[in-house]
């Protein structure tokens, strides 16, 4: 080739070569070389994640996810000493842990927004059987302040809906009404306009909101009446409400053995109209109807006296009280687990559910009180309960300051 050709054709070559050489430089700046003695490893574990299925057991989990029916058993017996397995909650999230080769490492499962279930495999000493830890682990939790004001209108008419206006949970509802459960009736007593200034607890982890703790103060404002709740904890150390003058706002009764939303459909009566039979004859209780399964609970602490068939009252508890009240609870659907004669309840305890057996046109649940041997008016008589035990004298002071310090922290925190 002559030397002016060679000229050319190395010109050409090296402005082929130019692109290639700069793209290299381009890639061995953001690319990590890797060294030949670098090795891929593979990996020893895989996780599971998900949530419980509906009617499924520890041992349908375990086995779902390949883990064999013997040490599924294992797990089972293990876990049964610190934690009860039928009480796994449908929908409560889990892990499962396992090797690659599918042998089982560890279990993680929540049982409430408090606590979650952890099983890990025990390695085997000596030649002997591997085991399982197994622990109930608390969730590491904050428990912070805030406030709200929820009115009862023509759009949000119970308390209920008033609170999920504001995109509370209905549980926030129900730790209210534990604490006014003496002095109103939710069902039937609030009115278009009420209202009710809380300051509440809520209970955080990692950051998210998975509950409420309890009530701090809280003032319902019902017709003319403003009834304050303070929380107190005296000298035994349990907490308990009381009004701003320090009077306890528990009674030997609660106003309704129902939840919130069903409604007054029939009242005491010496003579009604039955709805079934045509005649006329005397109502001896208040009538709330409810959705069927609604939880009903035993008004005061006491002793059932009979939960069995009563005919037309299909499914009924009668509980005994003191100073010679009985409550009686008809048309159930369902008695709660454990209620049979004999059996101690507390104020508040599950005794059964809302439904219509006996001589019933519709959910409702039948609601009765006898004070010695006689039927009365349920709402009247609820009236004339006496107070819980007041403030000690010896712990006004105290009971002033928390009073103050709540009050001002609610009336802060609602601006007003």
């Amino acid at each position: 080739m002559p030397p002016a050709s060679r000229l050319v054709y190395s010109a050409v070559i090296a402005a082929m070569l130019a692109p290639c050489s700069a793209s290299a430089d381009w890639t061995e700046d953001r690319v990590a070389p890797v060294s030949r003695n670098d090795l891929a490893l593979a990996r020893e574990t895989e996780v599971v994640e998900g949530r419980v299925p509906n009617r499924s057991t520890l041992d349908d989990l375990l086995r779902a996810h390949q883990v064999p029916a013997v040490v599924s058993a294992s797990i089972v017996s293990a876990v049964r000493g610190v934690f009860d397995p039928r009480q796994l909650r449908a929908n409560s999230a889990f892990r499962i842990t396992r090797t690659m080769a599918g042998e089982f490492r560890a279990l993680q499962c929540d049982i409430d927004p408090d606590r979650f279930l952890s099983v890990e495999a025990r390695p085997a000493a000596d030649g002997g059987a591997g085991g399982f830890d197994v622990a109930v682990v608390p969730y590491p939790r904050e428990i912070v302040s805030d406030a709200l004001s929820a009115e009862i209108s023509r759009e949000h008419s119970s308390l209920t809906a008033a609170l999920d206006a504001r995109h509370e949970n209905v549980q926030l509802a129900l730790l209210l009404a534990d604490v006014f459960g003496g002095e109103i009736d939710f069902n039937s007593d609030l009115q278009r306009g009420d209202r009710i200034d809380t300051l509440f607890e809520r209970v955080k982890r990692s950051g998210a909101v998975v509950g409420y703790g309890g009530i701090e103060a809280a003032i319902l404002h019902s017709g003319s009446r403003a009834i304050t709740a303070i929380r107190f904890a005296g000298a035994d150390g349990k907490p308990a409400w009381y009004d701003e003058l320090g009077r306890s706002l528990k009674r030997q009764f609660l106003k309704s053995p129902l939840p919130f939303e069903p409604r007054i459909t029939s009242g005491f009566s010496a003579s009604r109209l039955h709805p079934i039979y045509g005649d006329v004859r005397a109502h001896l209780g208040v009538d709330y109807g409810a959705p069927a399964g609604t939880s009903v609970v035993a008004v005061a602490a006491g002793t059932v006296e009979s939960a069995d068939w009563a005919g037309d009252g299909g499914r009924m508890v009668v509980l005994r009280h003191a100073g010679g009240y009985e409550t009686l609870y008809l048309h159930l659907s369902a008695f709660a687990p454990g209620i049979h004669a004999g059996v101690r309840v507390s104020q508040g305890d599950l005794i059964g559910r809302v439904g219509m057996t006996g001589a019933a046109t519709g959910p409702h649940l039948d609601y009765r009180i006898r004070k010695n041997g006689a039927y009365v008016n349920p709402v009247a008589e609820l009236a004339r309960m006496p107070r819980g035990e007041p403030i000690a004298p010896s712990e006004m002071d105290a009971f002033g300051h928390e009073r103050d310090r709540l009050l001002a922290a609610l009336n802060s925190s609602l601006k007003r």
